[in-house]
């Protein structure tokens, strides 16, 4: 890190800092903090979504999965077009016309309170889980080592990121989050592109670090549903498919994003600009990967006593930044990488604070605050959450996997469960609060089950990416089967008493 680098890294937390500060003003009611007034810019709203979901776990996993095991993850990219279609025809035209602030204001309607506070409670799970992970990743496999610090130097980094990230989006609320967003998304994209001009001036050109046979440990291609192989094509976009369908359908920080727009044209135009964004930032960090691959097989680095290229995948990028990149550059990559964990944990705890407020506080029999001081609340909580994953940041110690693993086994263990209660309350007629309740448990058990089989002992051998797939069916399943035959027993037991009267 030279003084130039440092100085990139400086005016990027100026700006923004200085967007927090300049939307402060403009917040003058919850509906403002949290959905900027339901008028916002559908390509605003659309690259906020798109960072919002791209972390720096996916920043820096999709070049360590690509370096690791190949291109058998970015396959997933196909299935795009089909997510457009079922989240932006099918279930935008419904959410949009609820007029809520909270995605779980629409399960109570449906299936009682004690499923909205279910419903309530899981995002927060994992959404609490998210951001630690993401601080956790963020400090350790990158500042960490770019900065050379001990390892104990993590909490510490974690805490300074998490007060950068709340001291922005506490003051301007969700104006301020979507703009960093957007300025974040577009670093994002300047990272990768300057990551894989560098290594091809370096190099001579494309063809130095392009591969000219398939590398020995990277995975076979596997275009069925195979489940015994680690990725398969069909399952990859099933899996892929059901994700976007469930964090679209049932997550605060999507929904959130939807509702601030006008209407459901324009909730689809955001969701338009996000895929493109990310199909396109997804294509060159496969591309960034491949070029560091290249370049470290061409520069072996000195390594530790049995690692190899492929088994520090997650690691290489951040070497290459803090051993190859020119003085300023390697500030707007690392910028760029801060870039993916910043606007992430800063929707994460707008979102976050939405559902403590409509969903926990305001909600209360009696309740009623004025404007200002529900603004002044929302604005404490943000830094409560943010201080609540920062402490569960280091709970990550205990998981293991590449980061893109990591993702699947800790981020989205919730995701399919979660959605259940969403899928049973919008299309599922007969569905009460105890088959919600039953195929909720179900679908987590289903989950846990698979992330976790080695450790548990059982006798279940299908790959991570089944995880979604699988809680999603047992979870719709268990909930459908269970609210029809609790509500076939209630109707027995009415007939019974009209008959005894």
């Amino acid at each position: 890190m030279k003084i130039l680098d440092w100085l990139v890294l400086a005016g990027y937390a100026v700006l923004m800092l200085a967007v927090g500060a300049f939307y402060s003003r403009q917040n003058k009611t919850a509906d403002d903090y949290l959905l900027g007034g339901r008028r916002m810019s559908p390509i605003a709203l659309g690259l906020s979504l798109f960072a919002t979901l791209v972390s720096t776990l996916s920043y820096l996993g999709v070049p360590g999965e690509m370096i690791g095991h190949g291109p058998m993850m970015a396959t997933q990219l196909a299935a795009h077009p089909l997510i457009f279609l079922i989240v932006g025809y099918g279930l935008i035209p419904l959410l949009m016309r609820q007029p809520v602030t909270s995605a779980y204001e629409l399960l109570e309607s449906r299936l009682g309170m004690s499923i909205r506070l279910a419903g309530a409670g899981v995002f927060l799970l994992l959404r609490l889980g998210w951001m630690a992970t993401i601080l956790f990743a963020t400090s350790s496999v990158v500042l960490v080592p770019l900065l050379k610090l001990d390892p104990h130097w993590t909490p510490w980094l974690c805490v300074i990121l998490g007060v950068i990230t709340t001291l922005y989006s506490s003051t301007g609320g969700l104006k301020a989050v979507v703009m960093t967003d957007a300025i974040q998304s577009i670093t994002m994209l300047a990272g990768a592109v300057v990551t894989v001009a560098v290594i091809t001036v370096q190099m001579g050109g494309v063809s130095a670090w392009w591969p000219t046979a398939w590398p020995s440990h990277w995975q076979d291609p596997t275009w069925g549903f195979d489940p015994d192989a680690r990725v398969s094509f069909g399952m990859l976009m099933l899996s892929t498919t059901l994700w976007y369908v469930c964090t679209n359908g049932s997550d605060q920080m999507s929904i959130q994003r939807f509702l601030s727009t006008r209407d459901a044209r324009a909730a689809r135009q955001t969701l338009l600009v996000a895929q493109v964004t990310d199909g396109s930032v997804s294509l060159l960090l496969g591309l960034t990967g491949i070029a560091i691959l290249g370049f470290y097989q061409a520069h072996p680095p000195e390594l530790a006593a049995g690692e190899t290229l492929h088994s520090i995948g997650d690691q290489l990028f951040p070497r290459f930044i803090m051993t190859q990149m020119p003085a300023g550059l390697s500030g707007l990559v690392l910028a760029a990488i801060l870039s993916a964990a910043l606007s992430s944990l800063s929707s994460g705890v707008n979102s976050a604070c939405a559902v403590l407020e409509k969903d926990f506080l305001s909600r209360r029999a009696g309740h009623s605050s004025s404007d200002t001081a529900t603004v002044s609340r929302l604005k404490w909580l943000t830094w409560l959450v943010a201080a609540i994953a920062v402490a569960l940041s280091m709970l990550n110690l205990l998981f293991v996997g590449n980061l893109v693993e990591r993702c699947f086994k800790l981020i989205n263990l919730l995701t399919a469960p979660l959605f259940v209660l969403f899928f049973l309350a919008l299309f599922v007629r007969w569905a009460n609060a105890f088959g919600a309740w039953l195929g909720l448990l179900a679908s987590v058990a289903t989950a846990v089950s698979i992330a976790y089989s080695k450790d548990l002992g059982l006798p279940l051998t299908v790959s991570f990416v089944w995880i979604i797939p699988c809680s999603l069916l047992v979870g719709i399943t268990v909930g459908a089967v269970a609210s029809g035959i609790a509500g076939r027993t209630r109707n027995l037991d009415h007939g019974e008493g009209k008959a005894n009267v």
